[in-house]
This record gives C-alpha cells, structure tokens and sequence, in this order.
C-alpha cells in the first residue's frame, strides 16, 4: 500500500510507530510494523527514518534508531550515567582490550573467519571471540566456501545500538587497513577509533 492511499494521517502513522516501539523496549520489525499500520515494510522505513532524523536534530535525550530489518528507541550515550544512577543499574563492565581488537577487526572487514582474525592479531582469538558471540556484540552470518568451510563472522544489531550506529556505513572514518597491519599499535588505533567508551549497553 502506498502511502497516499492510506485513510490515516502521514502524523498519525508515524505516531503510531513511535508508540509501538517506545512500548516494546526492543528492535521491531518493519514488517510488523507494516501489519498494524496497513502499510507497506519499505514505506514503514521511510516513515521510521523520518522520525529518526527528526529526533536527531531535536533537543531530545533519545534516539529512534534504524537498523536494516528493524528500528528500536535508546537513550543517548551522555545520559548514561544519569539514567543509571536514578534506575539503580549495575555499570557494565569493560570490553577488555583483546575483545576491543577482534571487534575493531570484524566490523572494519566483515564477514571475516576467526583464522584471519588471529592472523592479524598475531596470537589465538578464541577466548575474545567467544566472549563477543556470548555479549551478541558479533554472531556467524555464513560459511566461507574453502576447504574446511569456516565460519564468517559479523557485527550485530546489538553492536550498532551500543556504539550508537544506525548503520556500518556510520563506524569513525579511519585510514587504517587493518589486514596490511601489524598487531598491537595500530590494532589499539582502530580500537580507540571504533569505541571511546566501551562500555556495554544495558539491556
């Protein structure tokens, strides 16, 4: 359904998006956004983007952030504390330094196996690896087709929402090209690039 020919206000629609969502507390699909709007999914996107820049440019303490299958509501990075302190939530730890590293290297040059992860890092990744997979920060998105068929590697919508990205297209310009680099300084570089804080997002 096109959107002028919906019987609803453009305002109406979009309210009801903001409301879903708000009450859900979690991504929601497009799709089920389209059902309960008698919409379209790609119009509901639109729609979805629209209040997303509208929100950005706003005075406001959220954000309505849109990611490629869904779009969910967050508090910005600086009120963090603020919203942590006054609901009494325990501060997450620290991604350490090593989960840093393989993070800056699969969301720079995904899909990626864990060997070429360990290749530019120099030393073994699993513990690191695992430890991202369990935070849902990086899951399998596929198999590469090689001998052995090993598993690939991505970034998850879960990372987007805890370094505030809507998309990858939105991850800190760097002219780092971390497969022709050695491990450890510029490892750090793109690390530091990549995170400021990193801090894990409460759920």
């Amino acid at each position: 359904m096109e959107l002028e020919d919906s019987l609803q206000p453009i305002k109406d629609i979009e309210a009801c998006i903001e409301a879903v969502v708000f009450a859900a507390g979690y991504p929601v699909a497009y799709q089920k956004l389209a059902e309960v709007t008698g919409l379209g999914a790609r119009e509901v996107k639109r729609l979805a983007e629209r209040i997303a820049k509208r929100y950005e440019e706003d005075k406001h303490g959220i954000l309505f952030l849109c990611f490629k299958d869904t779009c969910q509501f967050c508090t910005k990075e600086q009120y963090g504390p603020y919203v942590r302190e006054a609901l009494s939530i325990r501060r997450g730890g620290n991604l350490s330094g090593s989960s840093m590293e393989v993070l800056a290297i699969v969301s720079y040059n995904q899909p990626v196996t864990r060997a070429f992860i360990d290749a530019v890092r120099g030393v073994d990744s699993s513990y690191a690896v695992n430890s991202l997979i369990d935070k849902e920060l990086i899951a399998s998105v596929g198999r590469l087709d090689a001998p052995g068929r090993p598993v690939l590697y991505g970034t998850t919508d879960k990372f987007l929402r805890v370094f505030g990205l809507s998309t990858l297209d939105d991850l800190p310009k760097t002219e780092i090209q971390l497969p022709e680099q050695k491990p450890g300084e510029q490892l750090s570089i793109a690390a530091e690039a990549l995170g400021g804080s990193t801090e894990e997002a409460a759920d």
